[in-house]
């Protein structure tokens, strides 16, 4: 981890801690207003997956501006993206969604400033905001795809 970066400006933490709220939301909705509660669950679903391949964006955007261009970094950055279509595809084929697939969402989210550390890619302002976002959002996420689930007929 390179530590030589600036702090990051507060308005970029007041932003992501910002970017927790759509989740929020869709939480609410599912708790608070039955008749939304599908809406909720394939809204919160489309927020995580849009962020985790943001993520990649992310690594791949850093990734090119430090001229850290290996093979395997280019890599793990299209793989977000991968797996969040590899997460809809239930939904096309009829099978259960988006519960499920919330729930890996959720623990790759929560798990992905790993990446940032193998990568190297910020400094220690940037890997704190990192945790914090993902495991905000990650949880989020799996408090809501449990949810979900808990709330099936038998």
């Amino acid at each position: 981890m390179n530590n030589e970066h600036p702090p990051l400006p507060t308005s970029a933490k007041l932003l992501g801690y910002a970017g927790l709220l759509p989740q929020v939301l869709a939480l609410a909705l599912f708790v608070l207003a039955d008749e939304l509660g599908w809406i909720a669950l394939a809204g919160g679903f489309a927020y995580a997956a849009l962020i985790f391949s943001f993520l990649g964006g992310v690594w791949w955007g850093q990734g090119i501006a430090l001229g850290n261009l290996n093979p395997a970094m280019l890599i793990v950055a299209v793989i977000p993206s991968l797996i969040g279509l590899a997460l809809f595809i239930p939904w096309t084929l009829g099978w259960a969604w988006p519960e499920p697939s919330m729930l890996w969402l959720g623990l790759f989210l929560m798990l992905s400033p790993l990446v940032d550390r193998w990568l190297a890619l910020g400094g220690a302002d940037w890997m704190k905001l990192r945790w914090h976002l993902s495991i905000g959002l990650g949880a989020l996420t799996l408090v809501l795809g449990s949810a979900g689930l808990a709330a099936r007929p038998a």
